[in-house]
């Protein structure tokens, strides 16, 4: 369970970077939050699977989201202070986890 948890960090890590490096390149994908759930709506059939904060280089807080598909695809989108929305990574394979976080202090 350790190293899950381990590889799980890391993999959270990596996406953090990705996003700030993507966002910083000149052919970022970024557009209005709505426009963006909504593409990955009618396009994908995504929903949001999971969400939360991060800190970007400029050191602004940036709202990191996961949307996936009952049919496994997904996508990785930061949203920035000033309401763009970039998307940082997609793909297929998605599969929900259904396990319990243990509690806080718990020896996992």
């Amino acid at each position: 369970m350790d190293k899950m948890l381990f590889g799980l960090s890391l993999g959270f890590v990596g996406l953090i970077l990705a996003a700030q490096a993507a966002m910083a390149g000149p052919a970022a994908q970024c557009a209005p939050r709505d426009q963006v759930v909504a593409g990955l709506a009618t396009g994908f059939d995504e929903v949001r699977r999971g969400a939360g904060l991060t800190t970007g280089l400029d050191g602004r807080a940036q709202v990191l989201e996961i949307y996936a598909s009952e049919a496994g695809s997904w996508t990785v989108v930061v949203t920035l202070p000033d309401g763009r929305t970039c998307l940082v990574a997609s793909g297929q394979g998605w599969e929900e986890q259904d396990a319990e976080l243990p509690a806080k202090g718990e020896p996992t």
